[in-house]
């Protein structure tokens, strides 16, 4: 019982299973660099604000010192016993400082101890990830530019629609994965509010120089309430809202990915580092990586779920439950890191199937649009155009031919309109290349895109 910080008031031991359910180390350990860093910040303004004496917050800050590189070392390892980070901290600068360490904790609560050491881990969160997600949208952009003319189907309902390119496929997943680095950045700016100096939940009779604490931390400012200081979990929703959606684009991506490599499809083929056998089928590739990603996205839309749950019905401040906040927001970020990260080198060395890509574009009637809009540029009302060229489809079908190939009599026998510039206007390389509208797939209009976009990713910084 003596072990335990606030013992006094209690005159029983702690039930052995309760203190085990209690304790948090095991999750919270990875916190320990964050939560030395704020406990420096306040020896810091305690000796500067005279609550302590400056001897003492140097001896506290030198002492801290000392405990981050034993821990960094692998000298001092984490006590699996101990109730949190924070205590075991503390306990540790005790052992070492005597009376000196337990002066540390003047002023502050665990509950503005521990908000202060997750924004602070979660911001240094955020710029790993952004950096990845930066990483992966160069690398699709590094795509893009070797395949403005690689034509290909574009799709609806998962049905044949519109010629494309896969330079123009790609492009939009790097606009996803922009919005994604600036729900980041929106996030990692909310979040940057210092809680510490909030103590339990009404602040503290010291004076305190909170503006200090925020400024050693590089923080924005305190926060301006001290109940909404340590109660607030906003940031961790928000992050993993942000992370939910990241993992959404990426998981809509895999599963084209998946497609893609089908026998069906064959527009990509894996590098074999990033592809799986089978254990008794050895003609098998299998997309392992995609589908657990796949996987992995309901994992993290479940932590968000998690959080949102867990918070939809606390009062004012702190409460246990709260605890849980950690596991979730942990898993959501380690899960997005080690997607994004198998990734991006998948991407860089998969093999496309150019031949394959154009090959399927050239059947499914994707230029139907194009036989249209050809009449209406030369008169005739859209709709009825439309009609036309449905009747044509469906007589291409019948006959077993394509709009490419269907002799120009059996246009002529819907309207004198068509001419022999109907198959010029019609083939996939016309179709890709007069989408000049603005974020068209057109070769020229995905390379305005492309520059956009480089812009774009500099100025996001």
């Amino acid at each position: 019982m003596a072990d335990m910080m606030w013992a006094g008031r209690f005159s029983k031991q702690v039930d052995a299973g309760v203190n085990a359910f209690n304790s948090s180390i095991a999750f919270d350990g990875r916190m320990y660099r964050h939560d030395i860093q704020g406990s420096i910040a306040h020896a810091t303004m305690l000796g500067d604000c005279g609550i302590i004496t400056k001897e003492d917050s140097l001896t506290l800050i030198e002492g801290l010192k000392g405990i981050l590189a034993d821990i960094d070392s692998g000298a001092l390892e984490l006590d699996p016993n101990a109730e949190d980070i924070h205590m075991f901290v503390e306990a540790e600068l005790t052992k070492r400082l005597g009376d000196v360490g337990k002066r540390l904790h003047t002023s502050r609560s665990r509950n503005d101890q521990v908000a202060v050491d997750l924004r602070l881990y979660l911001r240094d969160e955020i710029a790993d990830i952004q950096a990845m997600v930066r990483e992966l949208a160069e690398t699709l952009i590094r795509l893009a530019k070797e395949h403005t003319e690689t034509i290909m189907p574009g799709y609806t309902h998962l049905q044949r629609a519109q010629p494309i390119t896969l330079a123009h496929h790609l492009m939009a997943y790097v606009w996803m994965l922009m919005r994604d680095i600036e729900r980041l950045q929106d996030a990692a700016a909310r979040m940057n509010y210092c809680p510490l100096g909030s103590g339990a939940l009404a602040g503290t009779t010291y004076r305190t120089n909170r503006q200090q604490t925020s400024d050693l931390l590089g923080f924005t400012a305190p926060m301006p309430n001290s109940l909404d200081g340590v109660s607030d979990r906003d940031y961790c929703i928000e992050l993993c809202c942000a992370l939910s959606l990241l993992m959404t684009h990426l998981s809509r991506f895999s599963e084209e990915i998946i497609l893609w490599c089908s026998w069906e499809f064959k527009f990509i083929e894996l590098d074999d580092a990033f592809a799986t056998g089978s254990s008794i089928m050895p003609q098998k590739k299998n997309p392992d990586v995609t589908e657990l990603i796949r996987g992995k996205t309901g994992r993290v839309n479940g932590d968000l779920v998690t959080l949102l749950t867990m918070m939809k019905g606390l009062p004012l401040a702190y409460n246990k439950d709260m605890q849980e906040d950690k596991e979730a927001i942990f898993d959501a970020v380690d899960n997005v890191k080690l997607c994004v990260k198998t990734f991006t080198p998948m991407l860089a060395t998969m093999r496309v199937l150019k031949e394959n890509m154009r090959n399927a574009a050239a059947r499914g009637f994707i230029n139907a649009t194009d036989c249209a809009d050809y009449l209406v540029k030369k008169g005739m009302p859209f709709r009825d155009a439309y009609k036309i060229t449905g009747t044509l489809v469906a007589q291409c079908i019948e006959k077993g031919v394509t709009l490419e190939t269907l002799p120009l009599d059996d246009y002529k026998a819907m309207t004198d309109l068509f001419a022999e510039d109907v198959y010029e206007a019609i083939s996939l390389d016309t179709c890709v290349r007069e989408r000049k509208s603005e974020g068209g797939p057109s070769p020229e209009e995905v390379t305005k895109q492309i520059a956009l976009a480089e812009k774009r990713l500099a100025e996001l910084g």
